[in-house]
């Protein structure tokens, strides 16, 4: 017959055990994606376009049920969200929020993709079969880049992604990316270890979702934030992850 000591030990072993595994399925469950103001989310999601060219586009805001829907249909051609998962990343995660508006060309190609990638990812499927997933659709070609040149506008306040150190930053970085598939840093002489100033390649995920970015001036950067500013202050009271640091 056990002893109380024997018993007690026993208890405390299996209280524990469940408290790792509770502790370890709450690491490992996919986060769910919370669903922004519709107002909020359309305004931060035009941020990324020039202020002229925001009457005319079309928005796009997250249903997080279902996927992304029209919230604003435009005349332009050119399409914004606010993008939420990073499927290269294999990880899923609540905090990415990056504005981003496409071209028309942009528009039926790489934004298809990142919409089809929330989808995915709202109906259940996991972050590595996302990843494996959005990979083969580029290699049978279901997925293609855009046919000719183009560019994806970026130039919001703020933006919260993974940098190429692999940690989720809040920055304000605005910038433009021209669709440039398959090419890398060597083919255009880019040396962004150096400076960051001037133009520098980047892949997210494929070789065909490749582009060259362009970060704005010092000077435009500061307008930006500026003029962004009641922007800024309200995603800040909204969510503390998307508080720019002050300098």
């Amino acid at each position: 017959m056990p002893t109380i000591t024997q018993i007690t030990r026993s208890s405390l072993l299996i209280a524990f055990s469940c408290a790792v595994s509770a502790r370890s399925a709450a690491q490992t469950k996919p986060a769910t994606i919370e669903a922004m103001p519709v107002s909020l989310e359309t305004r931060f999601a035009l941020s990324a376009l020039p202020p002229a060219l925001r009457d005319s586009a079309t928005v796009y805001r997250l249903d997080v049920k279902s996927g992304y829907v029209v919230a604003r249909q435009g005349k332009s051609g050119v399409a914004c969200l606010v993008q939420r998962t990073a499927w290269e990343q294999a990880e899923f995660r609540d905090d990415i929020y990056v504005p981003r508006c496409f071209d028309a060309g942009g528009a039926s190609t790489y934004l298809k993709v990142l919409m089809d990638a929330e989808a995915l990812r709202i109906h259940g499927m996991s972050p590595a079969a996302l990843k494996t997933e959005m990979e083969t659709r580029y290699r049978t070609k279901r997925y293609r880049a855009p046919a000719r040149a183009g560019l994806s506008y970026m130039v919001a306040p703020v933006m919260r992604t993974w940098l190429p150190d692999n940690v989720v930053h809040t920055m304000a970085g605005p910038h433009v990316m021209f669709y440039a598939p398959n090419l890398t840093d060597k083919d255009i002489g880019a040396r962004p270890d150096a400076s960051q100033a001037y133009p520098f390649s980047t892949t997210e995920g494929t070789a065909e979702q490749t582009y060259i970015i362009q970060v704005v001036g010092s000077a435009e950067r500061a307008k930006i934030l500026a003029a962004e500013k009641p922007l800024v202050d309200e995603l800040c009271a909204y969510r503390d992850v998307l508080c720019l640091a002050k300098s």
